[in-house]
């Protein structure tokens, strides 16, 4: 395996987990910190399917705990009944992001034959959140038009709320409806709507 491929499955693992971690402190409202118990994981793999346990599943999960408390998106609180994991505020937004990469939108039987366009217009000093826009935009299923252009055949406006508070870019994103737009073929059989 080359450099880039392992540290692209690194970066990968590292979202798995910090997706898991997050899931979960949101669902259970907060976790112990005593993870060399097993019965964690066994929680975890309950809570989460997609975790894949594996003999370095402690060790990742106490990196990540502490990747994500340095990154601000846990606070570890001591009680009496021991140290436990609490999602913050910014915890939260992060895994809103993590979750949009990964939202279906869900397509109707019928076309009703108008086009959703996302014009966006990010400043450079905030290039990266323009590529995670972009990004996120592909991975959901939108077609490229043109420069910050972006164009989806069926209803997404509630999508499109979500990504303006999750990237706070309320003014900066705008959401168009069009009745057609010219030598669309290309995008007719992008969206297999021919």
């Amino acid at each position: 395996m080359g450099k880039l491929e392992r540290k692209t499955r690194i970066r990968n693992i590292r979202t798995n987990f910090q997706k898991v971690i997050l899931g979960t402190l949101l669902a259970v409202g907060g976790l112990s910190v005593a993870l060399v118990a097993p019965k964690v994981l066994q929680a975890l793999v309950k809570l989460n399917p997609n975790f894949i346990k594996n003999k370095f599943s402690k060790y990742n999960i106490n990196r990540s705990f502490q990747r994500l408390k340095k990154a601000g998106l846990i606070v570890f609180k001591n009680t009496s009944k021991g140290n436990f994991a609490v999602l913050t505020s910014d915890g939260e937004v992060r895994l809103r992001q993590l979750e949009l990469t990964d939202y279906k939108l869900k397509k109707p039987r019928r076309w009703d034959g108008k086009w959703r366009l996302l014009v966006f217009d990010i400043k450079e000093s905030r290039r990266a959140l323009r590529e995670q826009i972009r990004w996120t935009l592909k991975r959901i299923g939108f077609a490229y038009l043109q420069d910050s252009v972006w164009v989806y055949p069926y209803d997404c406006e509630d999508l499109i709320t979500l990504l303006k508070v999750d990237f706070q870019i309320g003014k900066d994103l705008l959401y168009i409806i069009a009745e057609s737009i010219e030598n669309d073929v290309e995008l007719r059989v992008n969206f297999d709507l021919l």
